[in-house]
């Protein structure tokens, strides 16, 4: 029987956070390989057709819906099976708590990696970027300090999201030990079985 859920998703991409969530939730998909260099799908379709924008995850779901941005998508699959309690009801003041910490790994750890992947950068660009994101592993250190999760002491999607974002440190010249609190919570997360599932999937090896 055919998943009612499509994942495009590209290796050791953000789309590794839905891709988790996924696997956490004991939820089926059918998962399509997407190089985002040539916007080609391994199967040689455009993925241009499926994001104009070229670039992952998106998710295509039943009748037709497709969700296009990593904190949409996983709260989108974490209310399909909310007794699994990845994300808090919708209109709690729980789950505004988790929108706001979704919202800030978004745009200030997410983005904040962006220039450290573009090689035509200037040095100048890419230690500004490395100065802005060492503030905010500061504040998250904080954030973690003695806890096994970011937040309601269970795993949730805040974990999927920067778990994933903090993979990227090891390419970007950022030594996660500088914050053994990330640094801890990091190597716990790798261990996670629905990580080692979708890390497993996508051929990602650390």
């Amino acid at each position: 029987m055919t998943s009612p859920l499509k994942l495009y998703f590209s290796p050791g991409t953000c789309a590794l956070n839905p891709h988790i969530v996924l696997a956490e939730l004991g939820l089926d998909a059918e998962l399509v390989k997407t190089d985002i260099r040539t916007k080609k799908t391994a199967d040689g379709g455009d993925f241009r057709l499926v994001n104009p924008l070229g670039y992952v995850p998106v998710l295509v779901a039943a009748g037709g819906l497709k969700l296009t941005e990593g904190p949409a998508i996983t709260q989108y699959l974490a209310d399909l099976r909310p007794e699994a309690g990845l994300a808090p009801a919708n209109g709690t003041p729980d789950r505004y708590i988790l929108q706001q910490w979704l919202n800030f790994i978004s745009t200030e750890i997410h983005k904040g990696f962006t220039p450290l992947f573009n090689a035509a950068l200037p040095a100048e660009a890419h230690d500004h970027a490395r100065a802005t994101l060492r503030t905010r592993f500061d504040m998250l250190s904080e954030q973690l300090k003695g806890k096994e999760f970011m937040l309601f002491d269970r795993f949730t999607l805040a974990d999927s999201y920067l778990f994933t974002v903090l993979r990227w440190t090891a390419f970007t010249g950022i030594d996660l030990t500088q914050w053994p609190e990330l640094d801890r919570y990091s190597a716990n997360l790798r261990q996670r079985p629905s990580v080692v599932q979708a890390m497993a999937e996508e051929g990602i090896k650390r």
